[in-house]
């Protein structure tokens, strides 16, 4: 395929998915008062439980209007995640072979289900994660968080544990390709664990333990999981090639001439 029918090719990919955003954007358009009323529920029971003021502000007369805007495109962009994945994966499977496409397919089927799955442990979490940032607030301050500012941290947690759930699929990914072991990647486990815990300390980076362990939890659950496939998958494929050597010293024998009166 020439360079400009790669572009074009490029640029059908980029419309769907901004179309797919688009629709799916009128529904979070829609869904707008739940979500806020769930990313404003933790400043409302801080403002019960403490007396103080807890609340979203803003500034200025627009930025109601672009904050509604901009929480409908974010929900747009987790609904319509099957849609741009599959046109990301869409665009590359034309240079990959056969047997290479399969593959890619089942890690973006697996894919999918576990970025929705990183984006709702960013929802059950982050009250916890807002409460304990929130918590040193000195008893004659008050919390006037700017909605900007809160959406992008919300955002940022949001995406971080959604990409971190994808970090498994690309572990089994690299294993089948037979880049690594296995239990090469079990021989990191520390590693493994200790970056873990540093990335759930940069989602939630309050001084709550418990949020910590809440978002770790899951993820080593999927790494250490993912390792288990990846050892499975090398002994499969050792198996393979241990019975693939076996048939063809057996075929050489049989094939050389005198090779019975050898072994005698």
């Amino acid at each position: 395929m020439a360079l400009w029918d790669h572009l074009r090719e490029l640029k059908n990919r980029l419309i769907k998915s901004a179309i797919g955003i688009l629709v799916a954007a009128v529904g979070g358009w829609f869904l707008y008062d739940p979500v806020v009323n769930g990313l404003s529920s933790p400043l409302i029971t801080i403002a019960e439980e403490t007396g103080r003021t807890a609340v979203l502000n803003f500034a200025t007369i627009a930025d109601p209007f672009a904050f509604k805007i901009q929480i409908a495109i974010q929900i747009g962009l987790v609904i319509s995640s099957p849609i741009w994945i599959y046109q990301v994966w869409a665009f590359i499977t034309p240079g990959l072979t056969s047997k290479e496409r399969r593959y890619t397919l089942g890690y973006m089927f697996a894919g999918v289900p576990l970025f929705l799955a990183g984006v709702y442990v960013g929802w059950w979490v982050f009250p916890t994660v807002v409460r304990a940032l929130l918590q040193f607030t000195p008893a004659e301050g008050a919390n006037n968080i700017g909605a900007a500012d809160y959406l992008t941290f919300v955002t940022q947690m949001f995406l971080i544990l959604g990409i971190s759930f994808l970090v498994p699929v690309l572990l089994v990914g690299i294993n089948m390709a037979g880049v690594v072991r296995g239990r090469t990647i079990l021989k990191a486990w520390r590693i493994i664990v200790f970056l873990v815990f540093v990335l759930t300390a940069l989602a939630a980076p309050g001084t709550d333990a418990l949020s910590m362990i809440m978002l770790a939890g899951p993820l080593l659950v999927l790494f250490f999981a993912a390792i288990g496939l990846c050892i499975l998958n090398d002994n499969r494929r050792d198996k393979r090639a241990a019975k693939v050597a076996a048939e063809t010293e057996a075929n050489a024998d049989v094939a050389t001439p005198g090779s019975e009166l050898k072994n005698l």
